[in-house]
């Protein structure tokens, strides 16, 4: 059965003017337009398509990759407002909805806002949400600390930010132990810190330093071996260069080096690090 909101394999059972038809289960046959059904596409074949809502709120299917589905956050901007609420660019024809009972705050357009997807039950439409409290889990009960979590940055408190925590929970980043500026609608890996007595999760950008760097160092010989040995990131590297690789501060990374060096595992170059 095919699931609205999600990426669906479904078999084609019949060509016509318009498109192809696909076996969408319960749904019936859902309509994959002709602008995305080249005719290579056969009848008992079967294609990979996101299932959504048209204009006409009509079950129809694209090759079309939105950006995000059902049961995920993004960080998405207002297009336009009106008198149902406000509608997202998602990257789909049709914009997806923002019902005023779903908005923390009035949206307004030209924002953007960190935002939940979900399948409404009353009308069988996808809409999203700004009351992330409403659909995500402030219990991290089933998290360990020093867990790695992927984290999208999507509010300021007095102790630092909040952040989604693997779009199922939240939690929160204090400022004081964060080492690099935290933007809206980012995504950093993270770890968890702790998981308060009440449930409450507090995250970290590192782990502590000889748990990193043992971990870092394995990533840097994990990456030399799948770049034929030889790395340009030394530890003269700009940080951004260093983060974007190794989600970890140029400090750590240099320490990493060093380790490194000292088992005889690298050679440090002034242009490169190469694989012993």
């Amino acid at each position: 059965m095919a699931e609205l909101g999600h990426y669906n394999t479904l078999r084609i059972i019949k060509r016509v003017d318009i498109g192809v038809f696909l076996d969408g289960g319960e749904f019936g046959e859902i309509l994959l337009p002709k602008r995305y059904a080249p005719e290579s596409m056969q009848v008992g074949a079967e294609v990979e398509v996101f299932v959504y809502n048209d204009s006409e709120d009509r079950i129809i299917a694209t090759t079309q990759k939105p950006k995000a589905e059902v049961g995920k956050c993004a960080y998405l901007k207002v297009v336009s407002t009106g008198k149902f609420g406000a509608f997202l660019d998602w990257g789909l024809p049709k914009d997806l909805l923002v019902p005023f009972s779903e908005q923390q705050q009035p949206m307004q357009k030209g924002y953007s806002y960190t935002v939940f997807l979900f399948v409404d039950q009353s009308s069988q439409r996808i809409a999203a949400s700004t009351k992330l409290e409403k659909h995500l889990s402030l219990d991290g009960s089933s998290f360990n600390p020093r867990q790695a979590v992927d984290c999208l940055i999507y509010g300021k408190s007095d102790l630092g930010f909040k952040a989604v925590v693997d779009d199922t929970h939240l939690g929160q980043f204090f400022e004081s132990e964060t080492y690099l500026p935290l933007h809206y609608g980012e995504r950093r890996k993270g770890y968890i810190k702790q998981v308060r007595k009440d449930g409450k999760i507090d995250l970290m950008l590192q782990l502590p330093s000889h748990l990193e760097r043992d971990q870092l160092s394995d990533a840097i010989v994990e990456y030399l071996q799948q770049n034929e040995g030889v790395s340009k990131l030394t530890d003269k590297s700009p940080p951004d260069d260093i983060y974007r690789t190794f989600g970890v501060s140029k400090a750590s990374y240099k320490k990493a080096l060093g380790q490194l060096y000292k088992q005889r595992r690298i050679v440090i170059e002034k242009s490169q690090i190469t694989l012993l």
